[in-house]
């Protein structure tokens, strides 16, 4: 089950999470869109816990850590 997460952002438009798979789909401002895979459920959690987290700062975080992986979805 995908959770989205609404909150403001100058650079993620869309992002959605599975705690139970650890997966988050990110949809940028720019357009691309990626899903991360094997990204930290505890991370995923917290997230969804607190509300002022910076979305663009979570990304950086926990998608680009080196145990996430990555693939491109689409480019609109």
């Amino acid at each position: 089950m995908f959770f989205n997460i609404f909150r403001t952002s100058d650079a993620i438009d869309n992002i959605s999470v599975s705690p139970i798979l650890g997966v988050a789909l990110v949809e940028y401002s720019n357009g691309y869109a990626y899903e991360y895979t094997n990204v930290s459920r505890r991370a995923i959690l917290n997230l969804m816990a607190n509300p002022n987290m910076s979305l663009g700062f979570w990304v950086n975080d926990n998608c680009h850590a080196k145990r996430a992986k990555c693939e491109q979805l689409a480019y609109a």
